[in-house]
């Protein structure tokens, strides 16, 4: 029991620290997605936070919690171009002894007005990595009695594992065209976005062992979203393509939601915000279906999603993939009193 315990562990710390977090709910963890999302946003401000719960028939194996914060400066009508500031925080944690991470980035991204109907953006970031696990909660075949497990026990194993600390890096280039069908109540709105990072530029040694010199690989980001209106109805169509690749590991998301908007913003004096409903279903590659519902209610938006699980490890897992929630609040440049130094009203 001793033998396999310990190679549990092994396989759980090195899986933690050769490999990113993700998320199922990818667009509403934009700074994690790419650091050119950063004020890249029809808005002034924007708060996120996430929280995923993954595996649960192992335990709660993985638990993620994520913050992210980003607004815009310097953002005027005669501006062309602007800044995009962001910080993101997330905290990653795994099995009884925790081992996981903790990360904080800063980004600045410079953004182009390229037309009236589109803009450029080219950002970077710069953060701390702090890993760690409390080894100490970990068990060994040592301190089984022949009836339960007794900590007061020596445990006979020399855990040569260590916390440490890295600096870390990324780039992004993100591109959005959008046009509009002008009408008195509402503009029918087409856009899409196309873009692109790479994470961990600076390849961080991983040091959870001694004498280990193991190198965090890059992780390279695409993706394409879109919105179409379907004119003279309250539907939307919101599907998305994202490819993530981290040394030998891979990942296609794709699907779609359907929004049905409740209410329109009002044009003029912004005292309403478009509200809607989006209902959509995401296939992650040979892994996971994942459902997903949200709901938008103009600055403030709250979505949930679930993967149900149909890789291999369906047969341990059971079909029970990864719980995830988020929670937004957004300020829109909807209104036209609300866009005053935008417009060169003041």
């Amino acid at each position: 029991m001793k033998k396999y315990l310990f190679i549990i562990a092994m396989s759980l710390q090195t899986f933690v620290f050769s490999q990113d977090i993700h998320f199922s709910q990818i667009q509403e963890s934009p700074l994690w997605l790419n650091p050119a999302n950063a004020g890249f946003f029809n808005g002034y401000f924007r708060a996120i936070a996430n929280y995923r719960n993954q595996w649960a028939s192992m335990g709660n194996a993985f638990q993620t919690m994520a913050v992210s914060i980003d607004a815009v400066a310097l953002k005027t009508k005669k501006n062309k171009a602007y800044l995009g500031l962001g910080l993101f925080v997330f905290d990653d944690k795994a099995g009884v002894a925790k081992i996981g991470s903790t990360q904080v980035q800063f980004h600045l991204n410079g953004i182009i007005k390229t037309s009236k109907k589109s803009k450029l953006a080219g950002a970077a970031y710069l953060g701390y990595i702090q890993n760690k696990a409390n080894y100490s909660a970990l068990t060994f075949g040592n301190q089984y009695t022949g009836k339960e497990i007794d900590k007061g026990l020596a445990s006979g194993e020399a855990v040569n594992f260590t916390s440490f600390s890295t600096m870390d890096a990324g780039v992004g280039l993100n591109y959005e065209f959008t046009s509009a069908t002008i009408d008195m109540v509402r503009d029918d709105i087409f856009s899409i976005k196309i873009g692109g990072a790479i994470h961990h530029i600076n390849k961080p040694v991983q040091r959870f062992s001694s004498g280990s010199n193991y190198q965090l690989p890059m992780r390279f980001v695409g993706n394409i979203q879109m919105r179409y209106d379907i004119k003279e109805t309250k539907l939307s169509l919101l599907p998305s393509v994202i490819y993530l690749r981290q040394g030998t590991a891979s990942e296609i998301n794709i699907g779609t939601f359907l929004r049905y908007r409740f209410k329109n913003a009002t044009k003029i004096t912004g005292v309403f915000s478009e509200s809607g409903l989006n209902i959509g279903v995401y296939y992650r590659v040979n892994d996971a279906i994942i459902p997903q519902i949200n709901l938008d209610m103009g600055k403030y938006a709250i979505g949930v999603s679930y993967d149900y699980n149909l890789s291999k490890y369906n047969k341990v897992s059971k079909g029970n993939g990864g719980f995830e929630i988020y929670l937004k609040f957004i300020s829109l440049d909807d209104a036209l009193f609300k866009r005053r130094r935008e417009h060169g009203l003041n």
